[in-house]
């Protein structure tokens, strides 16, 4: 969800050490990776990490300034050995210097956890403030014909449909898919944090197909879009799992403010006082719309229940050929177990102040029917209730279970 990369991290396996340090310039916001084949396999004494043939390392470029390593496995702080070796020259040798990591360091624990921020709210619907200050540029933005639009209501299967769609783009090749994370791969446009690149920076260095994941409800899409006549693919997931992991996610995700106690969390979902506003108007705003657009609506629990029918819905509405043995590849690769290990999915390249794992994975369970041990009988009550009023007047339905 959070593009950009802190620039001197690299891998906490401990006895992994690499020796090739590289420079990156401040204004590369999205390396290339390659493979290195300096750092092994992780240690089994890294519990955080599982076992993987060698590790990707940025291609950086030469650049004036400190010399840097990243990893996107797992960032990890970078200082040089209290003793590198010496030089020719008689210096100090960074270029050898092994790689330690440092559980006090600064950026990795800041001395106090800084205030999470309030809401902003954006033509009445409440967004997190370092989006809503970034609102022109997102608003601006101009869309191309060749775009493919994602949309979801957060904890929706965004993450889930976007891997899909960049494997159907890719032809299948799990190689070119782990070449960047999810959020470089499909930039996220109205993300906005300081001293990252935005949305909008990442998708204008694109030049064609460009993929396009958003949460805005449709009111709020840029026009651009609509005036491109772009296509657009939109997933569902009934509300009461979406509260549920939202409410999790809210916890682990620290631009979110504090959503407090479950129950509060849970009236604040039903009343749309949370980020990206109500569920219902979301999924109801982009189910009239599809009536209008060239768009594919699915749902999270038909995805769960048959993944391989809805994949080959959605390389039939990409005009994409319906090879099984494609469907296949991207139904194995795609699975929850398999995301969730996979560190090019799971967002744990992320820094803990944006996103902190040890609070709640980011894919935490990927089931159908979680909400049942979370709610309690009167807030279910309370939110069936809700749901019918939300819901009249139309078509549009959930399964809660399968």
């Amino acid at each position: 969800m959070f593009p950009g990369l802190p620039e001197t991290f690299i891998t906490a396996s401990a006895p992994a050490r690499c020796q090739s340090l590289l420079t990156r310039s401040p204004h590369c916001p999205a390396p290339q990776l390659r493979q290195c084949s300096s750092l092994p396999t992780h240690s089994p004494h890294c519990p955080s990490l599982p076992t993987h043939s060698p590790a990707l390392l940025p291609t950086l470029p030469p650049s004036a300034g400190a010399p840097h390593a990243a990893c996107p496995r797992l960032l990890m702080p970078l200082i040089p050995d209290p003793q590198p070796s010496t030089s020719p020259g008689g210096g100090r040798s960074l270029q050898n210097a092994k790689l330690l990591f440092n559980p006090f360091s600064p950026r990795m624990q800041p001395a106090k956890e800084p205030p999470r921020p309030a809401m902003i709210p954006i033509r009445g619907v409440p967004m997190i403030k370092h989006f809503a200050e970034n609102w022109g540029e997102v608003e601006r933005f101009q869309a191309q014909p060749d775009d493919l639009l994602i949309s979801t209501y957060p904890k929706s299967g965004t993450t889930w449909i976007s891997e899909i769609i960049d494997m159907i783009y890719n032809d299948g090749d799990i190689e070119k898919c782990k070449q960047d994370p999810i959020y470089m791969r499909v930039p996220f446009l109205e993300f906005a944090v300081p001293d990252i690149p935005t949305g909008v920076e990442l998708l204008q260095k694109r030049s064609s197909q460009r993929l396009v994941k958003t949460h805005l409800p449709v009111q709020l899409l840029p026009p651009s879009f609509w005036e491109k006549d772009c296509k657009m693919i939109y997933m569902a997931r009934n509300p009461k799992d979406v509260a549920v992991s939202y409410y999790y996610f809210y916890q682990m995700a620290k631009v979110h403010p504090d959503p407090g106690p479950w129950d509060k969390f849970l009236d604040d979902f039903m009343a749309g006082e949370v980020t990206f506003g109500s569920w219902y108007q979301h999924v109801r705003g982009w189910w009239d719309k599809r009536k209008e657009q060239r768009m594919l609506y699915l749902f999270y629990e038909d995805m769960k229940e048959d993944p391989r029918r809805e994949i080959r819905k959605v390389l039939e509405f990409l005009g994409r050929p319906l090879s099984e043995e494609l469907v296949e590849a991207i139904a194995r690769h795609t699975t929850f177990a398999e995301m969730q290990q996979n560190f090019m999915a799971n967002y744990r390249t992320i820094p803990t102040n944006v996103m902190d794992h040890s609070i709640s994975p980011f894919m935490r369970k990927g089931v159908t029917g979680d909400w049942k041990t979370q709610f309690t009988v009167a807030q279910n009550e309370r939110f069936d209730a809700n749901y019918e009023r939300q819901m009249e007047g139309t078509d549009l339905c959930f399964r809660l279970e399968i």
